[in-house]
């Protein structure tokens, strides 16, 4: 088994809160991101998520709800598909005890699990209940019964491995692009994504929508930002992780992670437990998982 963790303390020296990311098997490497196992103990956690991709959430308990960028409010389900995301997102979780499994998913993991456009969820969630019924409730108990996080990755591998099955097709030479041009430059330009597919504007602009759930322009935009607050939570600056010209200038810089990232580059000197757990988990990833995934 193969893992990175973080576990932010208290003043007292307590872990509130714990995060641990784990490469999925290699079957799974084209539609899960990583998988990912939390502990939140405080009655209260209300924090920013940045922008991201598609999630699948499993919680021992629904005590809580997501607010997404235009205002949305989903009250938030034992089992929970969260589509792409525009902007940072508001997670409140109550009760404490809370322990969360899921796993992010790749375009053409959201094509074989959904088959429709990742545009009708973007900022928007649907409960995972209604898709799979008890079995989910099944999944979670195993899960919570596991003694130790090498057990929970078998059990989470093969519960991904089954609601994968459904095979709708994925362009996988497209998605591949689009990731390539997405960690190829600071600041992903549109014409270049058209003349690598060879394909029009047009067509281009419907498959990003339909496999990311948003327009070239503002994936570029979304992954340059979350790139940029991911290097400051860690500590990097920005000439080092090579985005140092990625920005107009510092009121652009503050705007675009203000949305993205729900933080400012002040803010995130001192990064909050979940943006610190996140940042410096995925990073650990890195070389086993994609670098849009390590590097965000």
């Amino acid at each position: 088994m193969s893992q990175t963790s973080s576990s932010p303390s208290g003043v007292d020296g307590s872990m509130p809160f714990e995060l641990h990311y784990f490469p999925p098997d290699p079957d799974l490497a084209d539609m899960v991101s990583s998988f990912y196992f939390m502990r939140i103990d405080p009655p209260l956690f209300d924090e920013y998520e940045r922008a991201d991709r598609p999630q699948f959430r499993m919680m021992n308990a629904a005590e809580g709800e997501y607010i997404f960028p235009d205002g949305h409010r989903f009250a938030a389900r034992r089992a929970t598909i969260l589509g792409p995301t525009s902007g940072s997102v508001r997670a409140m979780v109550r009760g404490g005890a809370l322990r969360v499994f899921g796993f992010g998913l790749l375009p053409v993991g959201w094509a074989t699990l959904m088959g429709d456009h990742a545009d009708k969820l973007t900022d928007r969630a649907i409960d995972a209940g209604s898709l799979f019924g008890d079995w989910v409730d099944d999944v979670i108990a195993a899960l919570m019964a596991a003694p130790d996080n090498e057990q929970r990755l078998v059990i989470v591998n093969n519960f991904a491995r089954e609601i994968l099955k459904k095979n709708q097709p994925a362009p996988v030479w497209f998605t591949r692009t689009v990731d390539q041009w997405l960690t190829g430059s600071a600041s992903p330009q549109v014409p270049e994504l058209v003349d690598a597919t060879g394909m029009s504007i047009r067509s281009v602009e419907r498959m990003t929508k339909h496999y990311y759930g948003l327009s070239p322009r503002m994936l570029a935009r979304k992954y340059r930002a979350v790139r940029a607050a991911s290097a400051l939570a860690r500590g990097e600056g920005l000439d080092a992780a090579q985005l140092g010209e990625a920005f107009y200038d510092q009121s652009h810089l503050i705007r675009e992670m203000k949305r993205f990232a729900g933080a400012t580059p002040g803010q995130l000197a001192k990064p909050t437990p979940l943006t610190e757990a996140t940042t410096k988990g995925r990073k650990q990833l890195a070389g086993r998982v994609s670098p849009l995934v390590s590097e965000t």
